[in-house]
């Protein structure tokens, strides 16, 4: 079961070409090998940052965090809690 909300798992599937339809996300999957590659990782970025109203500082802009769901998912509810509180 994963912790993140619809609209997380709506955008993160948008960008995971291997990944179909009927598949479940699981949050250790490694988003290179559902296809997120350099490109997509930037329009991610974007649009986690539009969606949620955070900015994604140097420290967050790693291979790290964007490895898997779970980790993206960490680093992004973090940030909506910095910002918003």
């Amino acid at each position: 079961m994963s912790t993140w909300d619809k609209e997380f798992e709506e955008i993160i599937r948008s960008y995971l070409p291997f990944l179909s339809a009927d598949e479940p996300l699981d949050e250790d999957a490694g988003l290179r090998d559902l296809g997120l590659d350099s490109m997509g990782t930037v329009e991610l970025l974007n649009a986690l940052e539009n969606s949620y109203g955070v900015r994604f500082v140097d420290e967050a802009l790693s291979m790290q965090t964007f490895a898997t769901p779970g980790v993206l998912w960490a680093k992004t509810s973090e940030l909506v809690h910095v910002t918003h509180g």
